[in-house]
């Protein structure tokens, strides 16, 4: 059973999802720093380059959004020209559009924005402009996918786009009919707040973390929810019920001392965000940050068990990539991740601690890819980056 406590203190949020009491994510929000991440704006193009196949675009933040070329051409690949258009073709200072922001303005950079439209729901992911149709392939058996396909095939329109959720698996035709109909709601209030509105404006804001959350990662069948503000305990059950949820599990937190530190939470953020991470058997790992990339180094530490040095050392390369798999993502790393785990003389090894990293991150809703190892015995992942690197708030 998983358990999600949630803590309200002067204005800021902060949520742990907890899995068998191991802290898995973390998120913090402040409530006058909402994340712009998934919400659309009405934006207004200020520059075109060529150079960059790009344009920067007014969304009326801080810096100016940056947009691709390709997040201009037709959502489904099959229906974008064969030779790539010219920026200048399809876009010119001054014009109007919608936009979707889908990677947050962090350091020196601003917003990725794109026309590739989603709106994330329980059961699916509307795309009103995408015309087809894909299940999670965390839904593994060809039957039910099969069936989840052709359902949604059923229920779109036009060009409307769908993808069927992990959660959707074994769920009957009138969640995602239900689902749906709230989202080709929200759709239409976006294009029709953005007919009466000047650009640069905001159409359309993201749920909160604690919302985003139940929607993304929560089973209200099996799982908890332990908030310790009243109102705030009112208000998810609001929201579950309007999912669908007859019996919420949701529970108000009345303790003495911070919610946090009765389930063993703030502990455990405390040693997740540390630079030095010690492994339960004695090893540990060191998380250095550069502005390119994320290298993380491996070492045996305390570790002496295991017949010989090899065995010594793939024990500790295998726990390590589990914790690292975790950590990855609590602290919500992205981008580049180099890892140096300690050397191992045979292949079969290597594979076996790239294998259990790789099955780790499938818990992980962030993608990330592991690109292998380099010549110098380094693994080498990428992580999807949307938003800047947690830190722990004091």
């Amino acid at each position: 059973m998983k358990q999600m406590i949630v803590h309200y203190k002067q204005q800021t949020t902060q949520m742990a999802l907890l899995d068998q009491g191991r802290l898995v994510e973390y998120a913090a929000e402040r409530s006058r720093e909402r994340d712009t991440l998934g919400s659309f704006y009405k934006a207004r193009v200020v520059n075109v380059v060529p150079g960059m196949q790009a344009a920067f675009v007014d969304i009326g933040q801080r810096k100016n959004a940056f947009l691709y070329v390709d997040d201009v051409l037709h959502a489904h690949t099959d229906k974008q020209p064969k030779v790539k258009p010219d920026i200048a073709s399809l876009l010119h200072v001054g014009q109007e559009l919608i936009v979707q922001v889908f990677k947050e303005q962090f350091g020196n950079k601003g917003a990725r924005v794109t026309t590739h439209y989603s709106l994330p729901g329980r059961w699916i992911v509307y795309m009103p402009c995408a015309d087809y149709v894909a299940v999670s392939k965390k839904i593994e058996r060809e039957g039910e996918r099969a069936r989840l396909k052709s359902l949604g095939e059923q229920v779109r329109t036009g060009e409307e786009g769908l993808i069927i959720r992990t959660v959707s698996e074994d769920e009957g035709q009138e969640a995602i009919e239900s689902d749906l109909r709230l989202l080709r709601r929200q759709w239409e209030a976006i294009q029709s707040k953005a007919e009466r509105t000047n650009a640069p404006a905001e159409l359309h804001k993201d749920l909160s973390i604690v919302q985003r959350f139940i929607r993304d990662a929560f089973t209200p069948e099996q799982d908890e929810l332990i908030i310790d503000t009243e109102s705030q305990v009112e208000e998810a059950i609001a929201f579950l019920e309007g999912l669908g949820v007859s019996r919420p599990s949701v529970r108000l937190y009345k303790g003495a001392e911070p919610i946090f530190n009765a389930h063993g939470v703030q502990e455990q953020l405390e040693r997740d965000f540390a630079r030095k991470v010690w492994l339960k058997g004695g090893g540990y790992i060191i998380i250095d940050h550069t502005e390119a990339l994320t290298v993380i180094d491996v070492n045996t530490g305390k570790y002496t068990g295991g017949s010989n040095l090899e065995e010594t050392v793939t024990q500790t390369n295998m726990e390590a990539a589990s914790e690292i798999a975790r950590l990855m993502r609590v602290r919500d790393i992205g981008g580049i991740i180099i890892v140096d785990f300690i050397d191992m003389e045979r292949d079969e090894h290597r594979k076996e601690v790239a294998s259990v990293l790789e099955q780790e991150l499938k818990q992980d809703r962030t993608k990330s890819y592991i690109v292998g190892w380099t010549k110098l015995g380094l693994l080498e992942i990428t992580r999807k980056k949307v938003r800047e690197e947690k830190t722990l708030v004091p």
